[in-house]
Protein backbone atom coordinates (compact mmCIF):
# COMPACT_ATOMS: atom_id res chain seq x y z
CA UNK A 1 0.00 0.00 0.00
CA UNK A 2 2.90 2.38 0.74
CA UNK A 3 4.37 1.75 -2.68
CA UNK A 4 1.12 2.26 -4.56
CA UNK A 5 1.30 6.09 -4.79
CA UNK A 6 4.87 5.87 -6.04
CA UNK A 7 3.86 3.44 -8.77
CA UNK A 8 0.90 5.60 -9.78
CA UNK A 9 3.06 8.73 -9.95
CA UNK A 10 5.63 6.94 -12.08
CA UNK A 11 2.97 5.77 -14.51
CA UNK A 12 1.47 9.26 -14.79
CA UNK A 13 4.82 10.94 -15.36
CA UNK A 14 5.79 8.39 -17.96
CA UNK A 15 2.55 8.89 -19.91
CA UNK A 16 2.53 10.52 -23.33
CA UNK A 17 -0.09 12.43 -25.27
CA UNK A 18 -1.08 10.94 -28.60
CA UNK A 19 -2.32 12.94 -31.53
CA UNK A 20 -0.96 16.07 -33.22
CA UNK A 21 -0.31 19.22 -31.23
CA UNK A 22 -2.14 22.20 -32.70
CA UNK A 23 -0.24 24.67 -34.84
CA UNK A 24 -1.99 27.51 -36.65
CA UNK A 25 -2.01 26.65 -40.36
CA UNK A 26 -0.11 28.78 -42.83
CA UNK A 27 -2.58 31.33 -44.20
CA UNK A 28 -2.42 33.36 -47.38
CA UNK A 29 -3.40 36.83 -46.15
CA UNK A 30 -3.09 39.94 -48.33
CA UNK A 31 -0.79 42.68 -47.10
CA UNK A 32 -3.32 45.47 -47.69
CA UNK A 33 -6.91 45.95 -48.75
CA UNK A 34 -7.59 46.81 -52.39
CA UNK A 35 -9.91 49.69 -51.55
CA UNK A 36 -8.42 50.96 -48.30
CA UNK A 37 -9.67 54.40 -47.28
CA UNK A 38 -6.96 57.01 -46.74
CA UNK A 39 -9.14 58.65 -44.08
CA UNK A 40 -9.51 55.50 -42.00
CA UNK A 41 -9.09 55.91 -38.24
CA UNK A 42 -8.20 53.47 -35.49
CA UNK A 43 -11.47 53.08 -33.59
CA UNK A 44 -10.80 49.86 -31.69
CA UNK A 45 -12.54 49.37 -28.33
CA UNK A 46 -14.86 52.32 -28.91
CA UNK A 47 -18.63 52.30 -29.14
CA UNK A 48 -18.69 53.38 -32.78
CA UNK A 49 -22.48 53.72 -32.85
CA UNK A 50 -22.21 56.81 -30.62
CA UNK A 51 -20.61 58.63 -33.59
CA UNK A 52 -24.04 58.89 -35.23
CA UNK A 53 -24.87 61.56 -32.65
CA UNK A 54 -28.32 60.10 -31.93
CA UNK A 55 -28.92 59.42 -28.20
CA UNK A 56 -32.06 57.42 -28.96
CA UNK A 57 -30.06 54.99 -31.10
CA UNK A 58 -27.58 54.57 -28.24
CA UNK A 59 -30.46 53.85 -25.85
CA UNK A 60 -31.98 51.27 -28.19
CA UNK A 61 -28.66 49.45 -28.59
CA UNK A 62 -28.18 49.37 -24.82
CA UNK A 63 -31.67 47.88 -24.41
CA UNK A 64 -31.02 45.28 -27.11
CA UNK A 65 -27.71 44.19 -25.57
CA UNK A 66 -29.40 43.71 -22.20
CA UNK A 67 -32.71 42.16 -23.28
CA UNK A 68 -32.37 40.59 -26.72
CA UNK A 69 -33.27 36.90 -26.55
CA UNK A 70 -30.47 35.79 -28.88
CA UNK A 71 -27.95 37.42 -26.52
CA UNK A 72 -29.51 35.66 -23.53
CA UNK A 73 -29.48 32.32 -25.36
CA UNK A 74 -25.83 32.80 -26.35
CA UNK A 75 -24.88 33.59 -22.73
CA UNK A 76 -26.70 30.48 -21.52
CA UNK A 77 -24.83 28.37 -24.09
CA UNK A 78 -21.53 29.62 -22.70
CA UNK A 79 -22.62 28.47 -19.24
CA UNK A 80 -23.64 25.09 -20.72
CA UNK A 81 -20.26 24.51 -22.36
CA UNK A 82 -18.44 25.70 -19.24
CA UNK A 83 -20.24 22.90 -17.42
CA UNK A 84 -19.31 20.42 -20.14
CA UNK A 85 -15.70 21.48 -19.89
CA UNK A 86 -15.79 21.02 -16.13
CA UNK A 87 -17.36 17.58 -16.47
CA UNK A 88 -14.71 16.47 -18.97
CA UNK A 89 -11.81 17.96 -17.02
CA UNK A 90 -13.00 16.27 -13.83
CA UNK A 91 -12.38 12.84 -15.36
CA UNK A 92 -8.63 13.44 -15.08
CA UNK A 93 -8.88 13.35 -11.30
CA UNK A 94 -9.66 10.46 -8.92
CA UNK A 95 -13.36 9.77 -8.54
CA UNK A 96 -14.45 9.15 -4.95
CA UNK A 97 -17.83 8.39 -3.45
CA UNK A 98 -19.39 7.06 -0.29
CA UNK A 99 -22.26 4.58 -0.02
CA UNK A 100 -24.15 3.68 3.14
CA UNK A 101 -26.76 0.96 3.51
CA UNK A 102 -28.93 -0.30 6.28
CA UNK A 103 -31.97 -2.50 6.58
CA UNK A 104 -33.71 -5.55 7.97
CA UNK A 105 -34.49 -8.84 6.22
CA UNK A 106 -37.03 -11.52 7.16
CA UNK A 107 -36.06 -15.09 6.24
CA UNK A 108 -38.41 -17.98 5.60
CA UNK A 109 -38.58 -20.51 8.48
CA UNK A 110 -39.25 -23.41 6.11
CA UNK A 111 -36.36 -22.66 3.81
CA UNK A 112 -33.11 -24.59 3.52
CA UNK A 113 -31.95 -25.00 6.20
CA UNK A 114 -35.17 -24.38 8.19
CA UNK A 115 -35.10 -21.85 11.02
CA UNK A 116 -36.42 -23.20 14.36
CA UNK A 117 -39.06 -21.24 16.26
CA UNK A 118 -36.60 -20.54 19.06
CA UNK A 119 -34.41 -18.55 16.68
CA UNK A 120 -35.30 -15.16 15.20
CA UNK A 121 -35.78 -15.12 11.44
CA UNK A 122 -35.02 -11.39 11.19
CA UNK A 123 -31.56 -10.21 10.10
CA UNK A 124 -30.22 -6.68 10.35
CA UNK A 125 -27.42 -5.38 8.10
CA UNK A 126 -25.44 -2.14 8.01
CA UNK A 127 -22.57 -1.04 5.81
CA UNK A 128 -20.69 2.06 4.80
CA UNK A 129 -18.08 2.11 2.04
CA UNK A 130 -15.71 4.71 0.62
CA UNK A 131 -14.76 3.92 -2.96
CA UNK A 132 -12.07 5.50 -5.13
CA UNK A 133 -11.31 4.94 -8.80
CA UNK A 134 -8.71 6.58 -11.01
CA UNK A 135 -7.94 6.09 -14.68
CA UNK A 136 -4.26 6.60 -15.43
CA UNK A 137 -4.10 8.79 -18.51
CA UNK A 138 -1.09 7.04 -20.06
CA UNK A 139 -1.81 8.05 -23.64
CA UNK A 140 -3.41 11.44 -23.06
CA UNK A 141 -6.95 10.42 -23.95
CA UNK A 142 -8.46 12.43 -21.11
CA UNK A 143 -6.09 15.34 -21.65
CA UNK A 144 -6.97 15.55 -25.34
CA UNK A 145 -10.68 15.31 -24.54
CA UNK A 146 -10.27 18.15 -22.03
CA UNK A 147 -8.37 20.17 -24.62
CA UNK A 148 -11.22 19.68 -27.08
CA UNK A 149 -13.84 20.63 -24.49
CA UNK A 150 -11.96 23.80 -23.59
CA UNK A 151 -11.64 24.79 -27.27
CA UNK A 152 -15.37 24.22 -27.76
CA UNK A 153 -16.05 26.43 -24.74
CA UNK A 154 -13.92 29.22 -26.19
CA UNK A 155 -15.63 28.79 -29.58
CA UNK A 156 -19.05 29.21 -27.96
CA UNK A 157 -17.81 32.33 -26.16
CA UNK A 158 -16.65 33.77 -29.49
CA UNK A 159 -20.02 32.90 -30.98
CA UNK A 160 -21.61 34.93 -28.19
CA UNK A 161 -19.42 37.87 -29.15
CA UNK A 162 -20.46 37.38 -32.77
CA UNK A 163 -24.08 37.64 -31.65
CA UNK A 164 -23.28 40.96 -29.93
CA UNK A 165 -21.51 42.29 -33.01
CA UNK A 166 -24.35 41.25 -35.31
CA UNK A 167 -27.01 42.59 -32.94
CA UNK A 168 -25.47 46.05 -32.67
CA UNK A 169 -25.08 46.28 -36.45
CA UNK A 170 -28.64 45.05 -37.02
CA UNK A 171 -30.21 47.45 -34.52
CA UNK A 172 -28.27 50.39 -35.98
CA UNK A 173 -29.25 49.42 -39.55
CA UNK A 174 -32.89 48.90 -38.58
CA UNK A 175 -33.06 52.28 -36.85
CA UNK A 176 -31.48 54.07 -39.80
CA UNK A 177 -33.83 52.29 -42.18
CA UNK A 178 -36.69 53.54 -40.01
CA UNK A 179 -35.42 57.12 -40.33
CA UNK A 180 -35.08 56.62 -44.08
CA UNK A 181 -38.70 55.48 -44.32
CA UNK A 182 -39.71 58.49 -42.22
CA UNK A 183 -37.90 60.74 -44.69
CA UNK A 184 -39.54 59.10 -47.71
CA UNK A 185 -42.94 59.41 -46.03
CA UNK A 186 -42.27 63.10 -45.39
CA UNK A 187 -41.32 63.62 -49.06
CA UNK A 188 -44.54 61.88 -50.12
CA UNK A 189 -46.67 63.98 -47.77
CA UNK A 190 -45.02 67.23 -48.94
CA UNK A 191 -45.61 66.20 -52.54
CA UNK A 192 -49.27 65.41 -51.83
CA UNK A 193 -49.79 68.80 -50.20
CA UNK A 194 -48.21 70.59 -53.16
CA UNK A 195 -50.19 68.63 -55.73
CA UNK A 196 -53.46 69.02 -53.83
CA UNK A 197 -53.16 72.77 -54.32
CA UNK A 198 -52.60 72.23 -58.02
CA UNK A 199 -55.67 69.97 -58.20
CA UNK A 200 -57.83 72.70 -56.63
CA UNK A 201 -56.50 75.38 -58.97
CA UNK A 202 -56.95 73.27 -62.10
CA UNK A 203 -60.43 72.21 -61.00
CA UNK A 204 -61.43 75.87 -60.85
CA UNK A 205 -59.75 76.53 -64.20
CA UNK A 206 -61.57 73.56 -65.74
CA UNK A 207 -64.89 74.86 -64.46
CA UNK A 208 -64.00 78.21 -65.95
CA UNK A 209 -63.14 76.61 -69.24
CA UNK A 210 -59.49 77.70 -69.33
CA UNK A 211 -57.98 74.17 -69.16
CA UNK A 212 -59.05 70.90 -70.71
CA UNK A 213 -60.28 67.86 -68.84
CA UNK A 214 -57.19 65.98 -70.01
CA UNK A 215 -54.94 68.40 -68.12
CA UNK A 216 -57.14 68.12 -65.03
CA UNK A 217 -57.02 64.31 -65.06
CA UNK A 218 -53.25 64.38 -65.51
CA UNK A 219 -52.99 66.51 -62.38
CA UNK A 220 -55.28 64.18 -60.46
CA UNK A 221 -53.31 61.13 -61.64
CA UNK A 222 -50.04 62.49 -60.27
CA UNK A 223 -51.77 63.57 -57.09
CA UNK A 224 -53.20 60.08 -56.48
CA UNK A 225 -49.84 58.53 -57.32
CA UNK A 226 -48.22 60.49 -54.48
CA UNK A 227 -51.13 59.67 -52.14
CA UNK A 228 -50.71 55.94 -52.86
CA UNK A 229 -47.11 56.13 -51.67
CA UNK A 230 -48.16 57.35 -48.19
CA UNK A 231 -49.94 54.18 -46.94
CA UNK A 232 -47.18 52.07 -48.48
CA UNK A 233 -44.53 53.87 -46.44
CA UNK A 234 -46.74 53.88 -43.32
CA UNK A 235 -47.04 50.10 -43.63
CA UNK A 236 -43.27 49.68 -43.99
CA UNK A 237 -42.67 51.97 -40.99
CA UNK A 238 -45.02 49.97 -38.76
CA UNK A 239 -43.43 46.69 -39.83
CA UNK A 240 -39.93 48.08 -39.27
CA UNK A 241 -40.92 49.27 -35.78
CA UNK A 242 -42.22 45.79 -34.98
CA UNK A 243 -39.01 44.17 -36.22
CA UNK A 244 -36.90 46.57 -34.20
CA UNK A 245 -39.01 45.93 -31.10
CA UNK A 246 -38.29 42.21 -31.46
CA UNK A 247 -34.56 42.95 -31.60
CA UNK A 248 -34.98 44.84 -28.34
CA UNK A 249 -36.49 41.74 -26.76
CA UNK A 250 -39.90 43.39 -26.45
CA UNK A 251 -43.38 43.03 -27.88
CA UNK A 252 -44.17 44.91 -31.11
CA UNK A 253 -44.76 48.60 -30.57
CA UNK A 254 -43.80 52.12 -31.64
CA UNK A 255 -40.16 53.23 -31.64
CA UNK A 256 -39.14 56.66 -30.47
CA UNK A 257 -36.84 58.65 -32.78
CA UNK A 258 -34.01 60.83 -31.60
CA UNK A 259 -33.69 62.85 -34.79
CA UNK A 260 -33.96 62.70 -38.57
CA UNK A 261 -31.94 60.93 -41.24
CA UNK A 262 -30.28 64.13 -42.39
CA UNK A 263 -29.28 65.00 -38.81
CA UNK A 264 -27.26 61.79 -38.39
CA UNK A 265 -23.49 62.11 -38.41
CA UNK A 266 -21.45 59.61 -40.40
CA UNK A 267 -19.05 57.50 -38.30
CA UNK A 268 -15.38 57.47 -39.21
CA UNK A 269 -14.14 54.62 -41.36
CA UNK A 270 -12.27 52.09 -39.16
CA UNK A 271 -8.66 51.22 -39.88
CA UNK A 272 -6.89 47.88 -39.78
CA UNK A 273 -4.73 45.42 -41.68
CA UNK A 274 -5.95 42.14 -43.20
CA UNK A 275 -3.82 40.10 -40.79
CA UNK A 276 -5.55 41.78 -37.83
CA UNK A 277 -8.87 40.20 -38.82
CA UNK A 278 -7.66 36.87 -37.39
CA UNK A 279 -7.64 38.41 -33.92
CA UNK A 280 -10.41 41.01 -34.24
CA UNK A 281 -13.28 39.01 -35.71
CA UNK A 282 -14.90 36.69 -33.16
CA UNK A 283 -16.29 34.37 -35.85
CA UNK A 284 -12.74 33.69 -37.08
CA UNK A 285 -11.56 33.07 -33.54
CA UNK A 286 -14.48 30.67 -33.07
CA UNK A 287 -13.60 28.82 -36.29
CA UNK A 288 -10.02 28.40 -35.09
CA UNK A 289 -11.16 27.05 -31.73
CA UNK A 290 -13.32 24.52 -33.55
CA UNK A 291 -10.21 23.49 -35.48
CA UNK A 292 -8.28 23.11 -32.20
CA UNK A 293 -11.07 20.94 -30.80
CA UNK A 294 -11.16 18.73 -33.91
CA UNK A 295 -7.38 18.42 -33.80
CA UNK A 296 -7.49 17.28 -30.16
CA UNK A 297 -10.17 14.68 -30.85
CA UNK A 298 -7.72 12.87 -33.14
CA UNK A 299 -5.63 12.17 -30.04
CA UNK A 300 -8.71 10.83 -28.25
CA UNK A 301 -9.38 8.43 -31.12
CA UNK A 302 -5.75 7.28 -31.29
CA UNK A 303 -5.55 6.65 -27.54
CA UNK A 304 -8.45 4.19 -27.82
CA UNK A 305 -6.11 1.74 -29.62
CA UNK A 306 -3.86 1.45 -26.55
CA UNK A 307 -4.33 -0.18 -23.12
CA UNK A 308 -6.15 1.68 -20.37
CA UNK A 309 -5.40 1.19 -16.67
CA UNK A 310 -7.91 1.97 -13.93
CA UNK A 311 -7.06 1.73 -10.24
CA UNK A 312 -9.82 1.09 -7.70
CA UNK A 313 -9.93 0.97 -3.96
CA UNK A 314 -12.59 0.57 -1.30
CA UNK A 315 -12.55 1.04 2.46
CA UNK A 316 -15.64 0.30 4.52
CA UNK A 317 -17.40 -1.21 7.50
CA UNK A 318 -19.96 -4.03 7.52
CA UNK A 319 -21.87 -5.25 10.56
CA UNK A 320 -25.13 -6.91 11.57
CA UNK A 321 -25.25 -4.65 14.61
CA UNK A 322 -25.36 -0.89 14.17
CA UNK A 323 -23.51 -0.35 17.48
CA UNK A 324 -20.52 -2.33 16.18
CA UNK A 325 -20.47 -0.85 12.64
CA UNK A 326 -17.30 1.18 13.19
CA UNK A 327 -15.42 -1.39 15.28
CA UNK A 328 -12.10 -2.73 14.05
CA UNK A 329 -13.57 -6.17 13.39
CA UNK A 330 -16.18 -4.69 11.03
CA UNK A 331 -13.60 -3.00 8.82
CA UNK A 332 -13.21 -4.13 5.20
CA UNK A 333 -10.96 -2.96 2.40
CA UNK A 334 -9.89 -3.90 -1.09
CA UNK A 335 -7.81 -2.45 -3.89
CA UNK A 336 -6.89 -3.51 -7.38
CA UNK A 337 -6.37 -2.47 -10.95
CA UNK A 338 -7.95 -3.17 -14.29
CA UNK A 339 -5.98 -3.37 -17.50
CA UNK A 340 -8.05 -3.37 -20.69
CA UNK A 341 -6.74 -3.68 -24.22
CA UNK A 342 -8.96 -3.88 -27.31
CA UNK A 343 -8.02 -6.82 -29.52
CA UNK A 344 -10.73 -6.99 -32.15
CA UNK A 345 -13.43 -4.39 -32.64
CA UNK A 346 -14.45 -5.08 -36.22
CA UNK A 347 -13.03 -1.77 -37.43
CA UNK A 348 -14.87 0.36 -34.87
CA UNK A 349 -11.77 2.11 -33.53
CA UNK A 350 -10.31 2.61 -36.99
CA UNK A 351 -13.63 4.06 -38.14
CA UNK A 352 -13.69 6.51 -35.22
CA UNK A 353 -10.14 7.61 -36.02
CA UNK A 354 -11.10 8.15 -39.67
CA UNK A 355 -14.09 10.22 -38.55
CA UNK A 356 -11.98 12.43 -36.27
CA UNK A 357 -9.34 12.99 -38.97
CA UNK A 358 -12.02 13.86 -41.53
CA UNK A 359 -13.67 16.26 -39.07
CA UNK A 360 -10.31 17.94 -38.52
CA UNK A 361 -9.97 18.46 -42.28
CA UNK A 362 -13.47 19.90 -42.44
CA UNK A 363 -12.69 22.29 -39.59
CA UNK A 364 -9.46 23.35 -41.32
CA UNK A 365 -11.20 24.05 -44.62
CA UNK A 366 -14.03 25.85 -42.81
CA UNK A 367 -11.47 28.03 -41.00
CA UNK A 368 -9.71 28.89 -44.25
CA UNK A 369 -13.03 29.59 -45.96
CA UNK A 370 -14.14 31.84 -43.08
CA UNK A 371 -10.97 33.89 -43.47
CA UNK A 372 -11.46 34.27 -47.22
CA UNK A 373 -15.09 35.29 -46.70
CA UNK A 374 -13.98 37.83 -44.07
CA UNK A 375 -11.52 39.44 -46.48
CA UNK A 376 -14.25 39.56 -49.15
CA UNK A 377 -16.72 41.18 -46.72
CA UNK A 378 -14.22 43.88 -45.78
CA UNK A 379 -13.35 44.57 -49.42
CA UNK A 380 -17.02 44.73 -50.39
CA UNK A 381 -17.80 47.06 -47.50
CA UNK A 382 -14.88 49.33 -48.36
CA UNK A 383 -15.87 49.68 -52.01
CA UNK A 384 -19.52 50.00 -50.99
CA UNK A 385 -19.00 53.00 -48.75
CA UNK A 386 -16.55 54.63 -51.18
CA UNK A 387 -18.79 54.36 -54.24
CA UNK A 388 -21.97 55.11 -52.30
CA UNK A 389 -20.43 58.43 -51.24
CA UNK A 390 -19.86 59.25 -54.91
CA UNK A 391 -23.39 58.14 -55.80
CA UNK A 392 -24.88 60.24 -53.00
CA UNK A 393 -23.03 63.36 -54.09
CA UNK A 394 -24.29 62.93 -57.66
CA UNK A 395 -27.88 62.35 -56.50
CA UNK A 396 -27.81 65.48 -54.37
CA UNK A 397 -26.74 67.48 -57.40
CA UNK A 398 -29.50 65.79 -59.39
CA UNK A 399 -32.17 66.77 -56.81
CA UNK A 400 -30.95 70.37 -56.87
CA UNK A 401 -31.09 70.40 -60.65
CA UNK A 402 -34.58 68.87 -60.76
CA UNK A 403 -35.87 71.33 -58.16
CA UNK A 404 -34.65 74.18 -60.34
CA UNK A 405 -36.09 72.45 -63.40
CA UNK A 406 -39.50 72.27 -61.71
CA UNK A 407 -39.40 76.00 -60.89
CA UNK A 408 -38.53 76.86 -64.49
CA UNK A 409 -41.21 74.52 -65.87
CA UNK A 410 -43.88 76.25 -63.76
CA UNK A 411 -42.59 79.64 -64.85
CA UNK A 412 -42.73 78.65 -68.52
CA UNK A 413 -46.23 77.18 -68.09
CA UNK A 414 -47.57 80.24 -66.28
CA UNK A 415 -46.28 82.45 -69.10
CA UNK A 416 -47.80 80.23 -71.76
CA UNK A 417 -44.54 78.96 -73.30
CA UNK A 418 -45.19 75.26 -72.72
CA UNK A 419 -47.91 72.78 -71.81
CA UNK A 420 -48.48 71.40 -68.35
CA UNK A 421 -46.96 68.07 -69.45
CA UNK A 422 -43.51 69.60 -68.95
CA UNK A 423 -44.44 70.59 -65.39
CA UNK A 424 -45.74 67.08 -64.67
CA UNK A 425 -42.54 65.54 -66.00
CA UNK A 426 -40.41 67.83 -63.84
CA UNK A 427 -42.40 67.15 -60.67
CA UNK A 428 -42.50 63.41 -61.32
CA UNK A 429 -38.73 63.29 -61.79
CA UNK A 430 -38.14 65.42 -58.67
CA UNK A 431 -40.39 63.21 -56.52
CA UNK A 432 -38.60 60.06 -57.67
CA UNK A 433 -35.14 61.60 -57.17
CA UNK A 434 -35.99 62.78 -53.64
CA UNK A 435 -37.08 59.25 -52.66
CA UNK A 436 -33.92 57.76 -54.17
CA UNK A 437 -31.78 60.32 -52.33
CA UNK A 438 -33.26 59.28 -48.99
CA UNK A 439 -32.58 55.63 -49.82
CA UNK A 440 -28.98 56.33 -50.82
CA UNK A 441 -28.36 58.35 -47.65
CA UNK A 442 -29.40 55.35 -45.60
CA UNK A 443 -27.34 53.00 -47.80
CA UNK A 444 -24.21 55.01 -47.03
CA UNK A 445 -24.83 54.55 -43.31
CA UNK A 446 -25.48 50.84 -43.93
CA UNK A 447 -22.16 50.58 -45.76
CA UNK A 448 -20.21 52.06 -42.84
CA UNK A 449 -22.09 49.83 -40.36
CA UNK A 450 -21.28 46.76 -42.46
CA UNK A 451 -17.66 47.86 -42.60
CA UNK A 452 -17.45 48.00 -38.80
CA UNK A 453 -19.08 44.60 -38.65
CA UNK A 454 -16.73 43.14 -41.26
CA UNK A 455 -13.66 44.61 -39.54
CA UNK A 456 -14.61 42.84 -36.31
CA UNK A 457 -14.92 46.06 -34.33
CA UNK A 458 -12.64 45.34 -31.42
CA UNK A 459 -15.35 46.95 -29.27
CA UNK A 460 -16.87 43.74 -27.87
CA UNK A 461 -15.65 44.63 -24.38
CA UNK A 462 -17.79 47.76 -24.45
CA UNK A 463 -20.74 45.73 -25.74
CA UNK A 464 -20.20 43.19 -22.96
CA UNK A 465 -20.34 45.98 -20.40
CA UNK A 466 -23.62 47.24 -21.81
CA UNK A 467 -25.07 43.74 -22.03
CA UNK A 468 -24.64 43.25 -18.28
CA UNK A 469 -25.10 39.50 -18.69
CA UNK A 470 -23.34 37.31 -16.11
CA UNK A 471 -20.88 35.13 -17.99
CA UNK A 472 -18.43 32.52 -16.79
CA UNK A 473 -14.84 33.46 -16.08
CA UNK A 474 -12.92 31.75 -18.88
CA UNK A 475 -9.59 32.54 -17.24
CA UNK A 476 -10.19 30.02 -14.44
CA UNK A 477 -10.80 26.30 -14.48
CA UNK A 478 -14.02 24.74 -13.21
CA UNK A 479 -13.90 23.44 -9.60
CA UNK A 480 -12.69 19.85 -9.25
CA UNK A 481 -14.92 19.18 -6.26
CA UNK A 482 -18.72 18.83 -6.52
Amino acid sequence: MRGLPICVSALILSGCTLGPDYERPVLDTPATYRHADSEARDTANTMWWTQFGDPELERLIAIALAENKDVLIAAARVEEFYGRYGAQRGQQFPQAGVEAQGGRERLSRIGTPPIPDSQSNYTDFYSIDLGVSFEIDLWGRLRRATEAARAELLAVEENRRTVLLTLVATVASSYINLLSLDRQLQVSQDTVRARSGSVEIFSLRFEGGTVSEMELQQIRSEYESARAAIPAFEKLIAQQENNLSTLLGRNPGPIKRGGTLTALKLPQVPAGLPSELLERRPDLRAAEQQLIAANARIGVAKAAFFPSITLTGILGFVSDDLSELFSSDARTWAYGGVLSQPLFTGGTLLGRLTVSEAQQKQALYAYQQSIQNAFAEVENSLIDQTKTREQLAAQRRQVDALARYSELAWLRYDNGYTSYIEVLDAERSLFSAQLQLAQTESQLHFAVINLYKAMGGGWENEADRLAEQPTVDLTRNPPIFP
